[in-house]
């Protein structure tokens, strides 16, 4: 099975693109150039092998904080324009719902091409990059490593944990007050399993030679014409963003 056109490109590159598209938003309040970004993430879906359902699926904590994050912004944004809606103290106009409007578009925008890269990236690639384009310090790159790898793992720990305690008796029947303290509970059982876990992998990869001052890579890291290609792509939305903003006059730098 033929690989997404994203999954072959350097992690560097879709970084650097990622990073540059981020930073781009950030410097403006405005929903032109955030809708514009957001247009053109989704329709790099199908280069990243990503279905709409499976972008739902991961990225829904983002969507939900930037539509809460939208909605206060629309709440308590100063009142500019004319009333669109009225009901004992929530009152919402036109200039708040669109700064509302602008703050939850951003949000998006700026959560998917994170999404994009978890999803398209191997870890191990990323960290060959990191150590040999970037020449970051190999004992940085390959704890960050290992604690990408063992995400899963504690995901799968929490599942177990929980399954347990209800084995136990352990928060069954405490209702919607109690569910907090024991979900409280099984988080400290979570870290205190994952402070051990790291102590152990960091005695294991020692011992391994891990953190000796030379270091040999078993894959080069290299850059092609496909990476040249995201770099251009990243500037070119970057580039469309900004640029409807201005022609649209909506431009709001946040120095401003």
């Amino acid at each position: 099975m033929r690989r997404a056109l994203l999954t072959r490109a350097n992690p560097l590159s879709k970084l650097t693109a990622a990073l540059l598209l981020t930073l781009a938003l950030l410097l403006t309040f405005d929903w032109a150039s955030a809708a514009v970004a957001l247009a053109c993430e989704l329709a790099l879906l199908p280069l990243a092998g990503l279905r709409l359902r499976t972008l739902l699926a991961r990225g829904w904590p983002i969507l939900t904080a930037a539509v809460v994050g939208g909605y206060g912004t629309a709440l308590l944004a100063p009142k500019a324009g004319a009333v669109l809606l009225e009901w004992g103290p929530l009152v919402f106009t036109g200039g708040s719902l669109e700064s509302g409007l602008a703050i939850a578009l951003r949000g998006v925008a700026i959560g998917l091409p994170g999404i994009f890269l978890l999803a398209t990236t191997d870890p191990t690639d990323l960290a060959d990059a990191l150590g040999q384009r970037m020449r970051l310090p190999h004992r940085f790159v390959l704890g960050a490593l290992a604690a990408v790898r063992l995400v899963g793992l504690l995901i799968t720990e929490w599942q177990t944990l929980g399954l347990a305690r209800r084995a136990r008796g352990a928060g069954a029947g405490a209702g919607a007050f109690g569910r907090p303290r024991a979900s409280a509970g099984q988080g400290l059982a979570l870290l205190v399993q994952a402070m051990r876990r790291a102590t152990r992998l960091a005695v294991a990869m020692e011992a391994r030679g891990f953190g000796g001052r030379e270091r040999t890579w078993a894959r080069a890291s290299v850059f092609g014409a496909l990476d040249l290609g995201v770099l251009g792509g990243g500037a070119l939305i970057t580039t469309a963003a900004l640029g409807a903003a201005l022609l649209l006059g909506t431009w709001n730098p946040i120095w401003g």
